[in-house]
């Protein structure tokens, strides 16, 4: 039976699932419905989905974040399954793989992020969207760990700092943070890490 997270909770995925050496870290979302113009339509909302790899708290180098422009990182450890351009459906819009093997042992944690495509341009913010969350599936088996929904307002907030996957005293955790921030892109985003 999967957990279901707070804000700030941590969780140990390495007790909660014995054996584990991969997950799929799937992010979902929908778009609020917007009432339509009559001269005009608005543009969907693209949010993408990355992972910023840390060594010592630290982003040291760009080969280091996974996101639609960098699909696998080095290692092999970390792959980023593509690019969904409105968040349309159900399920998980964006997924990105971890292989907990393959973790280069200099690596201490993966933080997830999500920022919306062209936010300032088309006047977009997480505001306008609603049922967000992120999951945290066991690959092998497909049962899912841990989900964490977010539930706070982030009206104005161009990206969020969803969550993060760390190593701590040998074991691999989860931590929900559901941070909004109003970095205009990735690239802003990754400054925070620097």
């Amino acid at each position: 039976m999967s957990i279901s997270l707070q804000k700030g909770q941590k969780i140990s995925l390495t007790k909660e699932s014995a054996g584990l050496s991969k997950i799929v870290l799937g992010l979902g979302w929908d778009e609020v419905k917007q009432k339509k113009g009559l001269f005009s339509k608005p543009a969907p909302i693209d949010c993408d989905a990355s992972a910023i790899v840390l060594r010592n708290g630290k982003l040291t180098a760009s080969k280091d974040v996974i996101y639609y422009g960098n699909l696998k990182h080095d290692s092999g450890a970390i792959q980023h399954m593509g690019d969904n351009l409105t968040g349309a459906g159900d399920g998980d819009d964006e997924q990105i793989v971890v292989d907990l093997s393959k973790v280069p042992a200099d690596v201490d944690r993966i933080v997830l992020v999500v920022n919306i495509y062209m936010a300032r341009q088309r006047n977009q913010h997480f505001g306008l969207i609603e049922n967000a969350f992120i999951r945290t599936v066991d690959s092998s088996s497909g049962r899912e760990i841990c989900r964490y929904n977010l539930t706070d307002n982030y009206a104005g907030m161009t990206a969020m700092i969803f969550g993060e996957v760390y190593r701590h005293d040998g074991e691999w955790k989860f931590n929900a943070m559901g941070q909004g921030t109003g970095d205009a892109n990735l690239n802003e985003l990754t400054l925070r890490y620097k």
